[in-house]
C-alpha cells in the first residue's frame, strides 16, 4: 500500500472516530473492497500501523464474522493487541467462530488478566479444550485469575507484576528488570517479596535508577506499602488507587502472599462500569449487577430495557397512590378554595427538585469517601441551615405569585408550604442515603423518581395541612 493511500485511510480513521458517519462509511467500503480481492497485504499494512485501541473501534462496527476475516490476516502480535481492546463480550464472540488451536496461540500471548476475562467468558466446553493446549504454567494461572468472584479484586488483577527479594542490589534488580520488562503489565513499582512470598515491600524504578548500583533493595524500599486483599471489592481498590495517587495496587491473598497487582487501566474500567450502575440506580433502572445485561444501550434487546424499567416504574406507581390519598382526603378544602389546585404542581416540584439535589450531593460524596455515615448528623444540621435559606427565596418568590393569582391568604398558605416543603425534601434526600449505607444498600438507590415520590407524598399532606389549619383559622373555609 503507498504512503499516500495509507495516509488516506489515516485520515479518514480519525474523522470516523470524530464521529463522522460519512468517513466512517467510507473507510469500512474500502476496507471491504480490499478483503474482497484479497489484498491482505494492504489489510495488513492498515492495521498495523494505526492504534489498537482505534482498530478495535472500527472492528466492532461489523459482525464478529468479518472483523476476524480481517484479524486473521495479522500476525500474532497485533492480534493480541487488538483483542486488549476489544470489549470482553464482542471478544468472545469473535473466539467463537475461531479454530480452537488459534484462539490457544492467542490467548497464550494475551496478558495475563485479559486472557482470564476472555476464559471466563467462553463456553464451558470450549474452556477444557484450551486448558489442554496451554502450558501447566499458563493453566495454572488462569485457574487461579478465574476463580475469584466477579466484583472483587481478584477478578480483575493481573499477576504480570515484577517481584524483587530483598537482598537484591539496585544493580541486578535493574537488570532482572530488563529481562522480564517486555512480559510485565508495569515495571515502574516493583513488589519486593520474602522467600515464602510475602509481601514486605515496594520500590519504584525511579529509585533502582538512583540508587547506587551495589545499594540492596531491602535499603531502599518502602518498608509500609499500601496493598488490597484479592477478596476486596474492585470499587474498594480504585479508592485506594485514587486516595494515594498510585498507579498500580499489589493485591494480596488470606496468607499475605502477593498474588497479583491492579493498575491504573483496570480501574478505569472499574470507576466506568461503577459510574454507569449509579446513574441506572438514580434513574430507577433495576439489574444493577451488570449494566444492560453488559452489553451497550443499542445492543440491548426491547425487553431487556423492559425488564429493567417496569419493576421500579409499577413500584412508584402504588407509592404515588399516597399522593392521590391525601388528595382525596383532603377533598373539602379543595372544594372551598378551588385556587389551591393551581399551585399544587408547583409546590410538590420544589420539594422533589430539593430533595433530588441533596440526594445527588450525599451520594456522591459517599462514593467518593468525602463523607462517612457516620457524619449524618453533622450533615443533617449542616442541610437545615441550606434547606431554610432555600426555602425562604423560593417562598418569597412564589408568594409575589400568589398574591397576583388569588389573594393574600392563599398567597401566605403557598408560601409557608413551599418552605416546608424544600426543607422536608431537602432533609429526605440527605438521610435516605445514609440510611441505606447503614443497612449495607447502594446509596444510589436513593435515587431520585424514588426522592421525588416520597417528597410528593409529604408535599401534598403538608400543603393542605398547611392550608386546612391557615383558611379555617381565618374562617375561608
Amino acid at each position: 500500500m503507498s504512503e499516500k493511500i495509507l495516509l488516506e485511510l489515516k485520515e479518514l480513521l480519525e474523522a470516523a472516530i470524530a464521529g463522522d458517519d460519512e468517513s466512517r462509511e467510507e473507510l469500512i467500503d474500502r476496507l471491504d473492497n480490499y478483503l474482497k480481492a484479497e489484498d491482505f497485504e494492504a489489510i495488513r499494512d492498515f492495521f498495523t500501523s494505526v492504534h489498537p485501541a482505534d482498530t478495535a473501534q472500527i472492528l466492532e462496527s461489523y459482525e464478529p464474522e468479518k472483523a476476524w476475516a480481517f484479524v486473521k490476516h495479522l500476525d500474532v502480535e497485533t492480534q493480541v493487541k487488538i483483542f486488549n481492546y476489544l470489549d470482553v463480550k464482542f471478544e468472545t464472540r469473535i473466539a467463537s467462530i475461531m479454530d480452537r488451536w488459534t484462539l490457544t496461540v492467542i490467548m497464550g500471548a494475551m496478558s495475563h488478566d485479559e486472557r482470564a476475562d476472555l476464559f471466563k467468558e467462553l463456553p464451558e466446553e470450549h474452556r477444557s479444550e484450551i486448558l489442554s493446549a496451554l502450558t501447566q504454567t499458563e493453566r495454572d494461572d488462569i485457574s487461579k485469575l478465574a476463580s475469584y468472584p466477579e466484583g472483587t479484586a481478584g477478578a480483575v488483577m493481573t499477576s504480570d507484576f515484577c517481584a524483587l527479594k530483598p537482598d537484591m542490589t539496585s544493580e541486578e534488580a535493574l537488570e532482572k528488570l530488563r529481562r522480564e520488562a517486555p512480559d510485565k503489565e508495569t515495571i515502574y513499582q516493583c513488589y519486593v517479596t520474602d522467600n515464602q512470598g510475602n509481601l514486605i515491600g515496594v520500590v519504584s524504578l525511579r529509585e533502582l535508577v538512583m540508587a547506587s548500583p551495589r545499594g540492596v533493595v531491602k535499603d531502599i524500599m518502602n518498608h509500609d506499602p499500601i496493598y488490597g486483599r484479592a477478596t476486596d471489592t474492585s470499587e474498594d481498590v480504585a479508592d485506594i488507587m485514587a486516595k494515594y495517587d498510585l498507579m498500580a495496587v499489589p493485591i494480596i491473598n488470606g496468607d499475605d502472599k502477593l498474588v497479583g497487582i491492579v493498575t491504573f487501566d483496570d480501574v478505569h474500567d472499574i470507576i466506568e462500569e461503577e459510574a454507569t450502575e449509579d446513574f441506572h440506580r438514580m434513574g430507577s433502572i433495576g439489574g444493577y449487577g451488570e449494566s444492560l445485561a453488559g452489553n451497550g444501550y443499542l445492543e440491548a434487546s426491547p425487553w431487556v430495557l423492559i425488564q429493567k424499567r417496569l419493576p421500579w416504574l409499577i413500584a412508584l406507581v402504588f407509592v404515588n397512590l399516597l399522593s392521590s390519598a391525601g388528595i382525596a382526603y383532603y377533598e373539602s378544602t379543595i372544594e372551598a378554595v378551588v385556587a389551591l389546585v393551581f399551585f399544587l404542581p408547583l409546590l410538590i416540584a420544589g420539594g422533589g427538585n430539593a430533595g433530588a439535589q441533596s440526594a445527588t450531593l450525599m451520594v456522591r460524596a459517599l462514593a467518593t469517601a468525602d463523607i462517612k455515615t457516620k457524619d449524618w448528623i453533622l450533615l443533617f444540621g449542616r442541610e437545615i441551615i441550606i434547606a431554610t435559606i432555600l426555602g425562604l427565596s423560593m417562598a418569597m418568590a412564589i408568594s409575589l405569585i400568589g398574591v397576583f393569582r388569588s389573594g393574600i391568604e392563599v398567597a401566605l398558605v403557598v408560601s409557608m408550604t413551599m418552605m416546608a416543603v424544600v426543607i422536608f425534601g431537602s432533609l429526605v434526600g440527605c438521610l435516605l442515603p445514609f440510611l441505606l449505607d447503614r443497612f449495607k444498600l447502594d446509596p444510589a438507590t436513593a435515587s431520585a423518581p424514588l426522592i421525588t415520590s416520597i417528597a410528593d407524598v409529604g408535599g401534598i399532606i403538608i400543603y393542605f395541612s398547611i392550608a386546612t389549619w391557615f383558611l379555617q383559622t381565618h374562617a375561608v373555609v
